[in-house]
């Protein structure tokens, strides 16, 4: 069974409306934390505040760059808040040449889990992720990207955790979400309970 009640926002989706995406069926959000060393995604806060108000499963990801991993990882567990019962992840895609490399990802895994006690999802297309099939990295949840029919395993990885099927224009539908038109829409592997259980715990 595979459920179709997760999205995935940044600031750049300027008109969300959280209490409308709930009840249009949507369960859980993951949110643009961080990138690099500094910058902070402006409606981070706010919109974690207004997912919590609606029981809503909150998550968190960060957008690696060229950077040293265990600073980009101090960085956004900063800015996270209580990360208790935050799904964490770690975006890797191409980033005009500054791109995060495989050594500089295991070292945010590496903090990120010495932190909390969980390894972070990793986030990323088969393609784009083929360089980084690590023994450290590879034990990471699967966030895959595939705007297509069905998703496409990156070399190193068995299974996948969260599907990201659409960008909102291209990918299966459906594409739009009430409260916030066409976005990041994503399945999880899974039933509702194991979905629950999963961002919860790790399990």
């Amino acid at each position: 069974m595979v459920e179709n009640v997760i999205i995935d926002l940044s600031h750049w989706k300027q008109s969300v409306d959280l209490k409308l995406a709930k009840e249009d069926g949507i369960l859980g959000v993951m949110h643009k934390a961080t990138q690099g060393l500094k910058y902070v995604d402006p409606t981070y806060e706010e919109r974690r505040k207004a997912a919590e108000e609606e029981g809503l499963l909150w998550g968190a990801y960060h957008f690696g760059v060229g950077e040293k991993g265990k600073d980009q990882a101090e960085h956004f567990l900063e800015k996270i808040g209580d990360a208790s019962q935050v799904l964490l992840a770690l975006d890797i895609e191409e980033n005009g040449g500054n791109n995060i490399m495989p050594e500089q990802a295991e070292d945010f895994v590496n903090q990120v889990y010495e932190a909390t006690g969980r390894l972070p999802l990793i986030y990323g297309s088969a393609y784009f992720l083929k360089d980084f099939a690590t023994p450290t990295l590879t034990k990471c949840p699967l966030w895959i990207a595939r705007w297509g029919e069905s998703p496409m395993l990156p070399k190193g990885w068995n299974d996948w955790i969260l599907w990201q099927y659409t960008d909102g224009q291209t990918g299966p539908e459906p594409h739009s979400v009430k409260g916030i038109g066409p976005c990041d829409r994503d399945k999880f592997n899974g039933t509702l309970e194991e979905l629950k259980k999963f961002w919860l715990t790790g399990e």
